[in-house]
């Protein structure tokens, strides 16, 4: 089975989707190595990853597909991917599903700020009318040409124009065909509750370490009653953290570190499937001497 229909199967059995963001295919890599069984692309990993910049919608349609294309061939597991706003109108949207569904990603969020958009844990934050969010939504829907890729309609307008408006805006993308809604950055636990309550379909919780939202178990946000969840920046906020801290250790000893968990480039390379391209390299060395006597 495609990933694309992995996880369309993991949703019709109604299971609870973790996912980790990823941002490169290294960290892909460890998602599916840990056991995670879909894994998120994060826009603000990718930004900064890849462009040294801040997530504001400054990476292109092209430059987030490509990182999505390179995740997806590292890994078997399915790709949710960050599609921010869709690059502009109806008409972009459909290519944007286009571009992502052919380079392996099996879903794509889609959300409805103004372009270029920020972060949704940040501030001031601007909208676009319902109405061309809903229009979006519908052309993204359209678009896809294998009924298993996964749409999800997010909506940033509860710090903007309100709860009730966000709750509208994801019951009308359910509407036209939307398979999962995302509220983005609810602010209180009680909003945390009301929105799989309130929202009329399968829910997402977007969950950063500093955001905008109380910070939960996975296990109380699957008692809430959200079908899935993504830690966008669990692993680029780790990542960081090391590498200032292994950093700062060589600038300040001026000597060789080993740490806790120091793996050998052996060690890496067999994580990363050095095995199979052993076995390849020994099955050629196998077949030269018998190249060279014909």
């Amino acid at each position: 089975m495609s990933s694309v229909g992995r996880l369309r199967q993991l949703l019709a059995r109604e299971e609870f989707i973790v996912a980790p963001g990823a941002f490169d295919c290294l960290s892909a890599k460890c998602v599916e190595m840990a056991g995670f069984k879909a894994l998120y692309m994060t826009g603000m990993g990718t930004s900064a990853s890849k462009l040294g910049l801040p997530d504001y919608g400054l990476a292109t349609m092209s430059e987030m597909v490509a990182n999505a294309s390179s995740m997806a061939a590292a890994i078997d597991i399915p790709i949710i991917a960050d599609a921010d706003t869709g690059y502009g109108n109806e008409l972009n949207m459909a290519r944007t599903v286009h571009e992502y569904e052919r380079h392996g990603a099996s879903g794509i969020h889609i959300e409805d700020q103004c372009f270029p958009k920020k972060c949704g844990h940040l501030d001031k934050k601007q909208v676009v009318p319902r109405k061309e969010f809903i229009s979006k939504i519908r052309a993204a829907v359209g678009a896809r040409r294998s009924p298993d890729f996964i749409i999800i309609a997010r909506t940033d307008s509860n710090g903007v124009l309100g709860f009730e408006e966000a709750i509208a805006r994801a019951n009308e993308a359910l509407e036209v065909g939307a398979d999962l809604a995302l509220v983005e950055a609810p602010e209180s636990m009680q909003q945390l509750e009301q929105v799989p309550a309130l929202v009329n379909g399968p829910c997402v919780l977007n969950m950063l370490l500093g955001g905008k939202s109380p910070i939960l178990s996975l296990d109380s946000v699957k008692a809430l009653g959200y079908r899935m969840v993504l830690l966008s920046d669990v692993l680029l906020c780790a990542a960081m953290s090391a590498y200032d801290s292994a950093l700062c250790q060589v600038r300040g000893s001026r000597s060789p570190l080993r740490f806790e968990n120091t793996l050998s480039p052996k060690e890496i390379f067999e994580r990363l499937g050095a095995e199979q391209w052993d076995s390849l390299r020994s099955e050629r060395h196998r077949e030269l001497p018998m190249a060279a006597g014909l």
